[in-house]
C-alpha cells in the first residue's frame, strides 16, 4: 500500500528470505516493512559525517536517539545491592562528548563487561537509546552502540575515507537501531538495480532526474551531500507523480460518466429565493455560484471542492446550488457529520427559504418545495413521512446524517449530493449516497478548514476547487487573546468578568472544554485529550477539563446568577436539539460544550467564547471554534485559556492563533508543526502515510508540475498502455485501503 515504485522480482522478495525470520519480524511489526522493495524505500532520516560530531546539547527528552560521539571518560564502580550484597555489583559510567555537550552512558550488572573493554577514552562510536535524566544529568541507560573503527590494511587512507564518509541515520525504534537497519539495507541494496522505473523516459530526461536504481543507491550510500540532493529530487518526483497520475485517472474516469444536466428554469424557486434575500451576495459567493451552475449544466458529474473561511457563507452557496437542481426537477441531499449540525442546517435553511420551504402546505409559495431532515434518532412516524416524501419527490431537499445512507432511503431523482465537512466521512458512506441516483449525481464537497493549495492538490486532487475568502457584509472582527491561567490567575478571573459583561450587554457566550466528564473515556471530538493522553497531559498529570465539571463550577462561582447549560455528544439527540433551540432563542446565557459546536452552529447573538485547556486543540480546530462568535453586528471575543508555560510549543501555537484571523495562514502553520503524514496519512485515510521525501508545503512546485505532467499523460494514454513501470507503481499505491483514501474526494 505504500507509494513505492515497481516491486518486481527480486524486489517483491519477503525480507525473511533475505535477512532471516527474526529481523524480518521486527521490521514488519515495528516499521511496517515486509519486502526488499519496502526496505529500499525506507530512506535515511538524516546523515552524519564521521569527522563531525553531533550536538548533544539539543537532545530531546524521552525520545529514542542516535548520536555520533567520542568517549571522554569511562569508570567502573562496584556497589552492594539485593542481588550482590557483598559489593560485587558493578556499574559502568561512560561520558561521551561532541565538543559542545556531554552525555552520560550507564551500564549495569552483566552488561558492563563488553563496553568496559571497548568504550575506552578516545573511541568514536554510534550510540542509541532513550534520553532520560538522573541526578540532573542527561543519560542513556544501557544504550546500544556500534564502534567506528578506522584501522585496517589501508591504514591512514582508510581512516581518511572513514572520516569523510556519510553515515545514514534511519527512522528507528527501540527494538531496531539505525545501524542495524543500515546493515539490512546494505544486504538488499544490489536489488535496487532491478527497480522498474515508473517515470516516462522523456519526463525523466527532460527534468534531468536520475534513473531510479541510481537514486536508490545514492539515498542509502551517498559519497557527497550532492548525491543526497540528487536522489531526493528524483524520489520526490516519484511520490508526487505517481499520486497525481492516480488522481488524474480518477478525474478522467469521472469525466467519462454521464449525468443529467441540471439547469434552473427562469422564474423558478432559485429566482424567487434570490428575490427574498435581504442582502447582496458577496463577489466571491456570486463567482463560486456561477462556477457551480456551469458544472451542473454539463452532462457529466460535477466534482467540486468548496472551501472557505469560517463564516464566509458556504451554506448560502450550497443552498443556491440545491435550489438550482430542484428547479431542474431533481432532488438534493446535504450530508452532515453530526445530528446537531444536521438540525442546525435544517433550521437555518428553512428560515432562509421561508414559505419556499413549505411545499404542499397551504402557506407554501408557488414554487415551494419541501425540506425534510433525516437522522437516526427520529421517531418511526416522522422517519416514515420523510422517507415517503423523498421517494415520491415531494421533498426537493433532504438534510441528514449517516441515516441518509441506509438501504431503505430511496430518492425520486437525486441530482446533487452536498457533503459538509468532508474529512469526517469515509469513502463508503459518500459513495453509498451517490449510488442512490438514477445516474451519478453531481457532487459538491464543503470544508470550513482552509487547505493550502498543495494539500488541496494532493489530498483532494480529483476535485475542481472553489475558494470563498470574503466575509459577508455585517460580519464583525474577532479579537483573540491567550489567557495564561497558571502564570497569571487573575487573567482567568478577568475572563469570566468579560463573559458577564457580554451577557449584561444582551449577548451570549460559549465555554468549550476538551472532554465531557463523568469519567468519560472519550475526548468528545477534541484533537488531543480524552483517553489518549497528550504529552502535555503526561507532563502535568492533570486530566483535560470537562464540560460537566466546569459547568457546575461556573454556575456556582464566577457566573452565578446566569443561565448556564451544557451540550455534548453523548446527550440524547432530542435533548441536544432542545438545548440548541434555547440557546438560539436567547433563553440561555452561557453554553458549556465540547467541540460538538465546532462547525455549522450559527447564533449571531453569541459574541464571546472561552476555550479551556486550549493547548489541547489543534490550530485549525481552534480557528473553527472561534468562528462561532462574531457572526452578527457586534464584535466577537475569543479567550484561549492555558496552563502551559510561555516557552512551551503548545503556547506558541496559541499565540499563532491569536495573531491572525487568516485561516489559510493558520493551516500552513498547522501543517508545518505536524508531520505531513498526519495530514496525508492517519488524519485523512486511517493508513500510514506514503509520503517519505515529499513535503507538501516546501515542494509546492514539484507537486504542481507533477499534476500538470500527469494530466497531460493520462489524457493521451488513460490506460497507461505504454508505461508498464508506472502501472506497477500504481498497483503498489492503489491497494484497497489506499484507493479508498483517494476516493475520499
Amino acid at each position: 500500500m505504500d507509494l513505492v515504485p515497481a516491486l518486481e522480482e527480486p524486489l517483491k522478495q519477503p525480507l525473511k528470505s533475505v535477512l532471516g525470520p527474526a529481523t524480518a519480524k521486527v521490521m514488519a511489526e515495528h516499521l511496517g516493512l515486509h519486502t526488499v522493495g519496502d526496505l529500499l524505500h525506507h530512506y535515511p532520516r538524516r546523515y552524519e559525517e564521521r569527522g563531525q560530531l553531533t550536538h548533544l546539547a539539543d537532545l530531546p527528552m524521552d525520545e529514542h536517539v542516535t548520536v555520533v560521539a567520542q568517549v571522554a571518560d569511562a569508570r567502573l564502580h562496584s556497589f552492594a545491592s539485593a542481588r550482590a550484597p557483598r559489593g560485587k555489583g558493578q556499574r559502568l559510567e561512560v561520558t561521551i562528548t561532541d565538543g559542545s555537550g556531554r552525555l552520560q552512558l550507564v551500564f549495569f550488572g552483566n552488561g558492563v563487561h563488553k563496553p568496559h573493554k571497548e568504550l575506552l577514552p578516545g573511541t568514536r562510536a554510534l550510540f542509541a537509546g532513550k534520553v532520560s535524566v538522573f541526578n540532573h544529568r542527561l543519560q542513556l541507560a544501557h544504550p546500544a552502540y556500534e564502534l567506528l573503527r578506522g584501522d585496517g590494511e589501508e591504514g591512514e587512507e582508510k581512516v581518511e575515507t572513514w572520516a569523510g564518509a556519510l553515515i545514514p541515520l534511519y527512522p528507528a525504534t527501540a527494538k531496531l537501531e539505525s545501524w542495524k537497519i543500515g546493515k539490512a539495507v546494505q544486504t538488499v541494496l544490489p536489488s535496487a538495480q532491478e527497480a522498474l522505473d515508473p517515470l516516462p523516459d522523456t519526463l525523466r530526461a527532460g527534468r534531468g532526474l536520475l534513473p531510479l536504481p541510481e537514486a536508490l543507491l545514492k539515498i542509502h550510500r551517498p559519497h557527497t551531500r550532492a548525491d543526497i540532493a540528487d536522489a531526493r529530487a528524483r524520489l520526490k518526483w516519484d511520490e508526487a507523480f505517481v499520486l497525481q497520475v492516480a488522481l488524474a485517472r480518477r478525474r478522467h474516469a469521472d469525466s467519462q460518466l454521464a449525468a443529467v444536466p441540471r439547469v434552473p428554469r427562469p422564474a423558478g424557486i432559485l429566482a424567487a429565493f434570490d428575490d427574498r434575500l435581504p442582502f447582496t451576495l458577496t463577489e466571491g459567493q456570486s463567482k463560486v455560484s456561477q462556477e457551480i451552475f456551469a458544472d451542473l449544466a454539463t452532462d457529466h458529474p460535477m466534482h467540486r471542492l468548496l472551501q472557505g473561511e469560517v463564516g464566509s457563507g458556504k451554506t448560502m452557496v450550497a443552498l443556491r446550488a440545491m435550489l438550482a437542481v430542484v428547479d431542474a426537477g431533481g432532488q438534493a441531499a446535504l450530508l452532515a457529520p453530526t445530528e446537531v449540525l444536521a438540525q442546525q442546517h435544517h433550521r437555518s435553511i428553512t428560515e432562509m427559504m421561508g414559505e419556499l420551504a413549505e411545499g404542499g402546505m397551504l402557506s407554501g409559495a408557488d414554487h415551494a418545495t419541501k425540506v425534510v431532515v433525516l437522522t437516526g434518532s427520529m421517531s418511526t412516524a416522522a422517519r416514515r413521512r420523510a422517507l415517503l416524501d423523498l421517494a415520491t419527490g415531494e421533498a426537493g431537499i433532504v438534510i441528514g446524517t449517516h441515516a441518509l445512507i441506509e438501504d431503505r432511503v430511496r430518492f425520486h431523482d437525486l441530482g446533487l449530493v452536498v457533503v459538509d465537512e468532508q474529512h469526517r466521512f469515509g469513502v463508503e458512506q459518500r459513495d453509498a449516497l451517490r449510488g442512490k441516483g438514477k445516474q451519478p449525481p453531481h457532487l459538491l464537497v464543503m470544508t470550513a478548514t482552509p487547505i493550502p493549495r498543495t494539500v488541496a492538490m494532493t489530498v483532494f486532487g480529483d476535485l475542481e476547487t472553489s475558494v470563498l475568502d470574503q466575509l459577508p457584509a455585517g460580519r464583525s472582527p474577532i479579537a483573540t487573546h491567550v489567557v495564561p491561567a497558571a502564570d497569571k490567575p487573575h487573567f482567568l478571573a478577568r475572563a469570566w468578568e468579560r463573559v458577564r459583561e457580554e451577557v449584561a450587554g444582551g449577548h451570549q457566550a460559549y465555554v468549550v472544554c476538551p472532554r465531557i466528564g463523568d469519567d468519560a473515556e472519550e475526548a468528545a471530538g477534541s484533537g488531543k485529550g480524552g483517553g489518549k493522553k497528550s504529552p502535555e497531559d503526561e507532563a502535568d498529570k492533570r486530566p483535560p477539563l470537562a464540560v460537566l465539571d466546569v459547568a457546575g463550577e461556573l454556575a456556582r462561582g464566577p457566573l452565578q446568577g446566569l443561565t448556564v447549560e451544557v451540550l455534548h455528544g453523548r446527550m440524547h439527540p432530542d435533548d441536544k436539539d432542545a438545548v440548541m433551540r434555547r440557546f438560539a432563542a436567547g433563553e440561555t446565557d452561557v453554553l458549556v460544550a465540547t467541540t460538538v459546536i465546532e462547525v455549522g452552529v450559527n447564533v449571531p447573538n453569541a459574541t464571546a467564547m472561552v476555550i479551556m485547556d486550549a493547548d489541547r486543540f489543534g490550530v485549525s480546530q481552534l480557528h473553527q471554534l472561534r468562528g462561532r462568535v462574531g457572526r452578527g453586528s457586534a464584535p466577537g471575543l475569543c479567550l484561549l485559556v492555558t496552563e502551559m508555560p510561555e516557552a512551551a510549543a503548545a503556547r506558541q501555537r496559541l499565540n499563532a492563533v491569536a495573531s491572525t484571523l487568516d485561516g489559510f495562514e493558520l493551516s500552513r502553520i498547522d501543517l508545518e508543526q505536524r508531520r505531513e503524514g498526519d495530514v496525508l496519512g492517519q488524519a485523512q485515510s486511517g493508513v500510514r502515510s506514503s509520503l517519505r521525501v515529499l513535503a507538501v508545503i516546501e515542494d509546492e512546485e514539484v507537486i504542481a508540475q507533477a499534476r500538470q505532467e500527469a494530466t497531460t499523460l493520462v489524457a493521451a494514454d488513460p490506460g497507461l498502455e505504454r508505461l508498464p513501470g508506472l502501472r506497477t507503481a500504481l498497483d503498489a499505491l492503489l491497494d484497497e485501503e489506499r484507493e479508498q483514501y483517494l476516493e475520499k474526494g
